[in-house]
């Protein structure tokens, strides 16, 4: 297993409650998760209501081809812990969290030194 980040990653759920959610498929323009991160392999994500205020970032495995497996909150809208979500279409996607920016900042600076 692979800690994998990746461009570009963004697909669709109507997954409810605080359980793995079930992807339909990358967005118009866009690639899978499946694609681009790849089965079993780790990844930060962001799972969003449409529309709504729920929202939750965090680090989930890829399990199988359509399944993330939310295993680590890094934030979200019920005080950084897992989101009960509701009925509706999410927008889930790869996108590394403002507070994890910092670690590649450095690992950066240290490769330009």
């Amino acid at each position: 297993m692979s800690f994998v980040v990746a461009d570009r990653v963004k697909e669709t759920s109507t997954s409810t409650g605080t359980g793995n959610f079930t992807l339909a498929g990358a967005v118009d323009s866009f690639i899978s998760f499946n694609s681009g991160v790849g089965t079993g392999n780790r990844t930060y994500y962001t799972i969003a209501l449409q529309g709504g205020s729920e929202f939750e970032v965090g680090i989930g495995t890829l399990s199988g081809s359509t399944t993330l497996v939310r295993d680590t909150v890094i934030t979200s809208s019920n005080s950084d812990n897992l989101v009960n979500f509701s009925a509706g279409t999410k927008d889930v996607f790869v996108a590394q969290p403002a507070n994890r920016a910092h670690d590649a900042s450095v690992a950066i600076s240290l490769a330009l030194s």
